[in-house]
């Protein structure tokens, strides 16, 4: 009996148990199933909007669109940079079965290189495999046919057409245009920092080097975008909103292309075999530029040779460039604002005008020329004359007319380094001149500051004197000569040559505008034409030392000419041109404007290694001014060229 009950209490307290462990299991499944709903609530409805932004970040992708880019033309509206359709055969890597048999037979068949196939991988390993990657560019349409007609045998390779800038005129304007190029990582670099980088995203090109380049935010554009849907491997499945770019901007420059050519044609030598009666075309050495000195609008830059811009358009071969690079008449370097030469008897007229403001000279100062000059009370070498047995009894006139060395050595010791270095680079030399384009030299002013941080020297007395005839340490650009001798026409005002001529709209066009520099003033009117009459000497007087290249000349003009040295001659040698071998003889010089009364042209330029200015800077000076401001009387062989040049691009 006893035993019944203990199991009857055992039995009791174990079913206790089993029903408080029930309870405290039914408990804890609430508070879980309330935990579950309460989350759920809070992902399901107060966090909704999060989530499926989320969810929406992870389905839609915005891709950009890249903008056209904008067009080029001349001051006449003839187009000078332009997109034109280019095809391109790409490869999407994982849709490509097997890769090296791939470009085997395309070795085969579309004549690949093993260039292009490095090119192709160094891309590919950047690019995400559903992408599609450029092996071949700018085909010809024969290829896209060849391979249109095989793209069955190819699976995962494609032709795909692109808008590319192409320059109709070559080489003929590359230093102006510049070019646009692929962008690399120091773009990417440059962009990121000036907060660019998001409009770029679809932009394979960017401008590389001259107005392209000045003009980038003007003729880029603004990216528009589409917000697609994808799947889980990242590829589109659908587009579902669309914004259109923005293209760039088509801006006129003042350039006249008929005259570029005309000039460049001038910088070039055509001669014909005797054996096999091909016609040979060689470029000159030198540079041209022509402004319009009532604004300083550039109207012709020619830099010779030259190079054709679309070769890096499509990516030039590591030969290619090589060739360029090593190239012993440098086609590179645009010589109008990066050559560096001394600017020789060029600057004469304005060192009078300072000399003449400082009262260093006056009109009536003469002074004996016995063809040398010594620094007063030394007995120092003597500092010749270009004429060896002098000009006799020189004014300021005579001086610039016959280009007395001379006179201006003496000037020069007058003046002191201080005073002609402010002076000059109120003209503007030692200083950028302000055109829109980045490839450009300051070149040299001399100073004693200069010479002391270049060399650790002081200047001596000795330095000045060859400054006064623009040899020495002075150097300058052919384009800081140009705008030098617009100040001096314009009778001090100094302006900063420009390419841009018009930004165009929708409303035709928005005229560009340029800040002057500070002038020249305390000048008086007579100083400025004494300079002037001394140029209109040096091509119209009896000794001028350009007037065989002007005689017969149907209008006034004036300009100044100038041989600057390539190597220093003994005391007691003689320079002889045709006894040196090319590359040692002096460079040519010319700096001129017309009409004398009312000037409308500029030109300046540097023939290198071609002698004396007056013989061989004059006569082409001559050919442009005639070009420029009369009417043709009888056929001009050049401008024959020049016509069928331009019917070749625009027939």
């Amino acid at each position: 009996m006893r035993q019944k009950r203990t199991q009857i209490r055992d039995h009791r307290a174990e079913s206790a148990l089993f029903f408080r462990r029930a309870l405290v299991s039914f408990i804890g499944i609430i508070v879980l199933v309330s935990v579950l709903l309460v989350n759920l609530y809070h992902i399901q409805i107060r966090e909704h909007e999060d989530y499926q932004t989320r969810s929406n970040d992870n389905r839609i992708k915005v891709v950009p669109v890249a903008p056209n880019r904008g067009l080029i033309y001349d001051r006449n509206g003839v187009l000078l940079a332009e997109n034109r359709p280019v095809y391109s055969l790409e490869i999407t890597s994982e849709k490509v079965p097997d890769l090296q048999d791939t470009f085997a037979r395309l070795k085969e068949m579309m004549a690949v290189t093993d260039e292009q196939i490095e090119r192709f991988e160094r891309e590919r390993r950047r690019t995400r495999r559903f992408k599609s990657v450029p092996i071949m560019n700018q085909l010809t349409e024969e290829q896209v046919a060849l391979f249109s007609v095989n793209q069955h045998r190819f699976p995962g390779v494609e032709v795909k057409a692109y808008l590319k800038r192409f320059y109709p005129y070559g080489e003929a304007l590359t230093h102006v245009l510049g070019y646009v190029a692929k962008i690399n990582d120091r773009d990417l670099d440059k962009l990121d920092r000036e907060n660019k980088l998001n409009n770029y995203k679809a932009t394979r090109d960017i401008g590389k080097l001259g107005v392209e380049k000045y003009y980038e935010d003007l003729l880029h554009g603004t990216s528009g975008y589409q917000e697609v849907e994808v799947n889980s491997r990242g590829r589109i499945i659908r587009t579902l909103k669309y914004v259109p770019p923005i293209p760039g901007k088509d801006i006129k420059l003042n350039i006249d292309i008929s005259l570029q050519l005309y000039v460049q044609e001038l910088l070039t030598v055509r001669t014909t075999d005797p054996e096999t009666g091909e016609e040979i075309v060689k470029p000159k050495r030198g540079s041209v530029v022509v402004l319009d000195p009532r604004d300083s609008s550039v109207l012709a830059m020619v830099s010779s040779p030259s190079y054709d811009p679309n070769l890096f358009v499509h990516g030039i071969s590591g030969k290619q460039y090589r060739d360029l690079l090593n190239d012993k008449d440098r086609p590179l370097v645009n010589r109008v604002t990066l050559g560096i030469y001394p600017p020789a008897s060029t600057v004469k007229p304005m060192i009078a005008v300072a000399a003449l403001t400082e009262g260093v000279i006056t009109t009536n100062t003469t002074r004996n020329d016995p063809g040398y000059w010594r620094i007063p009370n030394t007995n120092s070498r003597p500092f010749r004359d270009w004429l060896r047995w002098g000009h006799g009894r020189v004014n300021i006139h005579k001086a610039i007319e016959e280009s007395v060395d001379t006179f201006f050595y003496q000037v020069a010791y007058d003046m002191g380094i201080d005073r002609l270095s402010d002076w000059m680079s109120r003209f503007g030399y030692g200083e950028y001149t302000g055109i829109d384009i980045y490839e450009e030299s300051k070149a040299n002013m001399p100073t004693r500051e200069w010479k002391q941080a270049r060399f650790r020297q002081p200047w001596y007395q000795g330095d000045t004197i060859p400054v006064g005839i623009g040899q020495g340490y002075w150097t300058a650009t052919p384009l800081q000569i140009a705008k030098a001798t617009t100040v001096l026409v314009n009778r001090g005002r100094v302006q900063a040559p420009h390419l841009l001529k018009d930004v165009i709209d929708d409303e035709g066009g928005k005229p560009a505008n340029f800040d002057d520099f500070p002038p020249i003033d305390n000048v008086s009117d007579s100083t400025w034409e004494v300079a002037k009459d001394g140029m209109f000497r040096v091509l119209f007087g009896n000794r001028g030392t350009a007037r065989r290249a002007f005689y017969g000349a149907e209008y006034k003009a004036g300009g100044k000419s100038g041989s600057a040295q390539v190597f220093g001659l003994a005391e007691d040698q003689k320079y002889n041109a045709e006894e040196l071998e090319e590359h040692l003889r002096d460079h040519a010089l010319f700096t001129a404007f017309a009409p004398f009364d009312h000037p409308e042209v500029v030109v300046s330029m540097v023939l290198e290694n071609a002698g004396g200015g007056s013989s061989n800077g004059g006569p082409v000076a001559r050919k442009i001014f005639d070009h420029m401001l009369l009417e043709p009387t009888e056929p001009d062989p050049l401008q024959v060229i020049v016509d069928k040049k331009l019917a070749e691009v625009s027939p």
